[in-house]
């Protein structure tokens, strides 16, 4: 009787473990997303500031700068991660070529105010890279969960589903970092 005892307060207690584990690896990828999402919103904030400033040297690339602004409400508006995997890839596309007018004006290649928002664009790059990669892996280790016994027999009864990766390979632009010139 005691053994029997033990073996369920065991089991039990593995059953708790396992269930919190669950709760814990879905609450670390839903603060990782929002990590990234805190970076794309500061460089949402970035390109408008960094549009009117080539626009002030450049009023012929109207093309350009509504492909940028068009990018960048696209990504604002996306819903699910592949909307978003898709919009920023184009997004990243369309500031390559504003960067690529700026080749074309050595005057505002020597703006501090264009210098300065290139800079902190680049860091946002390098903050958005950073959060999406932390953020996959605490999508692989909680997948990786799901998937292995027996712990899955616990992620099915409480149907736990298998999180989406923000995987970027599907889009050309998005391989691409984003060129920053000085």
């Amino acid at each position: 009787m005691t053994i029997i005892l033990i073996i369920a307060i065991i089991l039990v207690g593995w059953f708790v473990l396992t269930y919190n584990s669950f709760i814990k690896g879905k609450n670390q990828f839903t603060e990782a997303w929002a990590d990234i999402e805190v970076q794309l919103k500061r460089r949402y904030d970035l390109i408008p500031n960094l549009v009117n400033t080539v626009k002030g040297y450049s009023t012929h690339e109207s093309g350009v700068f509504e492909k940028v602004t068009q990018a960048r409400s696209q990504a604002m508006q996306a819903g699910s991660l592949a909307d978003h995997a898709k919009a920023e890839g184009e997004l990243t596309g369309a500031l390559k070529s504003l960067f690529a007018i700026s080749e074309a004006y050595p005057d505002l290649k020597a703006n501090t105010n264009f210098l300065e928002l290139q800079r902190e664009l680049s860091d946002t790059e390098n903050k958005i890279q950073s959060a999406r990669r932390f953020y996959n892996g605490t999508v692989r280790d909680f997948n990786t969960r799901l998937q292995v016994f027996p712990s899955n027999m616990v992620a099915n009864m409480f149907g736990f589903k298998s999180a989406e990766f923000f995987d970027l390979a599907d889009n050309d632009a998005a391989q691409q970092p984003v060129e920053v010139k000085f």
